[in-house]
């Protein structure tokens, strides 16, 4: 059974930095490319991050890039999203995903799904 869990959520003022991870298990990690979403209320969700699966390639939409890095250890079946200069609108539930087909930036292109940790950035 495919079992991903999310941590490091929290309440953080604007312009601090959080460090989510995902723990994986269940499923061959290293062959996986790894995304991350989040989902604000009454929102799509939204790809921030993707990494591929050795790790040497990465892929931002505008709205974080600079701001977000995503890493993974393979070793240890986790992926990471470092976030760096906090928003206000930033604040939504953030999800991993793993990669089954078609384009990076679309959340249908994934399954697997964790069940979320919550960001949420004060002014």
């Amino acid at each position: 059974q495919v079992q991903l869990v999310e941590s490091g959520g929290g309440l953080v003022q604007a312009g601090g930095s959080l460090r989510l991870s995902c723990a994986a298990s269940g499923l061959i990690f290293s062959t996986y490319f790894m995304g991350w979403f989040r989902q604000a209320p009454g929102k799509e969700r939204e790809f921030v991050g993707g990494i591929s699966r050795g790790g040497s390639n990465t892929y931002y939409p505008d709205s974080v890039k600079g701001r977000f890095t995503i890493s993974r250890d393979n070793a240890k079946n986790t992926v990471y999203l470092q976030m760096n200069s906090l928003k206000p609108e930033d604040t939504a539930v953030y999800y991993c995903a793993g990669h089954i087909g078609g384009s990076y930036y679309s959340s249908g292109s994934y399954a697997y799904w964790g069940q979320g940790t919550q960001v949420t950035v004060s002014s």
